[in-house]
């Protein structure tokens, strides 16, 4: 690389099996990649968490050569699960690397994005962040109500790919972002199906398990009566079966893959099977965005499809036959967690945004 006299953040986004790195100079990227792991390597760890030495060292080797050349301005880190937060950039102090090491709140592969964070922050002399971490929380109190008191609906969504959309939405409909009204999909491993008020996240269902569509992985929401009897059957310990809720339900579950154009395909070759559940997977998802036009009353200024499925015209256009009567109907495919890190980090260093403080 030759950016001498280049200067930008530094942005680190751990998911499952690998950990995205890039350098931002603004809205240009002056280098990217995403660091594959060694499945067998990360299996070896107990926990998650287990797994911060090995990331750390896998990046120190990939950093050394590219950041000899950069002056960096900061550093931002993944949001993991934390306590329920308002949205923004937070620095990273004691109290929240605590939280995350000690699987308060979760062990998720975007707990390691503040440590890292912090480590590379400490190394270079400079400030790391976190932006609109995956607890960001602007629910009302209708919205935590789940039918039991001894059960509270949690806010846990794709919080900084749904901001960040909401902002290019906002732009596409020549409104400022705290005037839109937005029915947000994200659809990717993961569905986060939300009301975007304002730019704030007043509700959406439970991204990870309890609540919405089944996703490609994800059970979604149950019929209560026989998952009571599947956790009393004997089959399962708790650690599997959240384990299969998580990670081996949806299509993966129906039709043994969790690979979306695998599944277009088979569709394709009229594979009736296959079919039916990424229809039943759609049907359930215009359904949660329905309830979330209910949410906000009807008054809509558009509904937009995001994340990994986007890409899919497939997708896209059952979802539009199901969705496009609501309001304008507007595909940003893709994720855009990484600009949306850095562009948090810039508005800290314009002046922009105070960084919020953790505690």
């Amino acid at each position: 690389m030759t950016n001498l006299n280049k200067q930008g953040v530094l942005v680190i986004n751990p998911g499952a099996t690998s950990t995205k790195i890039a350098v931002f100079d603004r809205e240009d990227p002056l280098f990217r990649e995403n660091c594959q792991h060694d499945t067998q390597e990360l299996a070896k760890f107990p926990q998650v968490i287990d797994q911060f030495e090995y990331r750390r060292d896998m990046l120190e080797s990939k950093l050394a050569d590219i950041l000899s050349d950069v002056k960096l301005l900061g550093i931002a880190g993944r949001g993991g699960p934390l306590k329920p937060l308002e949205g923004g950039t937070y620095l990273v102090n004691q109290a929240m690397i605590d939280d995350l090491k000690s699987l308060k709140y979760s062990d998720h592969a975007s707990n390691h994005g503040a440590l890292l964070a912090h480590h590379f922050a400490e190394k270079y002399g400079i400030n790391a962040y976190v932006v609109d971490p995956v607890t960001v929380d602007n629910f009302t109190p209708l919205a935590r109500l789940s039918g039991l008191p001894e059960i509270q609906r949690k806010c846990r969504s794709h919080a900084l790919n749904i901001k960040a959309v909401g902002r290019v939405a906002a732009e596409k409909l020549g409104k400022k972002l705290e005037d839109t009204y937005l029915v947000i999909l994200h659809l990717g491993s993961g569905f986060s199906i939300c009301p975007l008020q304002g730019g704030r996240i007043i509700d959406v269902n439970d991204a990870l398990l309890g609540m919405g569509p089944y996703s490609v992985q994800r059970a979604g929401a149950l019929p209560i009566g026989p998952l009571v009897k599947l956790c009393y059957s004997g089959k399962y310990t708790e650690e599997a079966l959240l384990k299969k809720l998580s990670v081996e339900s949806g299509l993966q579950a129906y039709i043994g893959t969790s690979d979306m154009k695998e599944a277009l395909k088979r569709i394709e070759e009229n594979d009736k099977e296959a079919e039916l559940a990424v229809e039943g997977m759609l049907y359930q998802t215009a359904k949660e965005a329905g309830a979330c036009a209910a949410v906000l009353k009807g008054k809509i200024d558009a509904v937009v499809l995001t994340g990994g499925l986007a890409f899919s015209d497939y997708v896209s256009g059952r979802l539009k036959e199901y969705l496009g009567f609501l309001a304008q109907f507007i595909v940003i495919p893709g994720e855009f967690e990484m600009e949306a890190l850095a562009r948090g980090v810039y508005r800290v260093l314009d002046n922009v945004e105070i960084p919020k403080i953790y505690s």
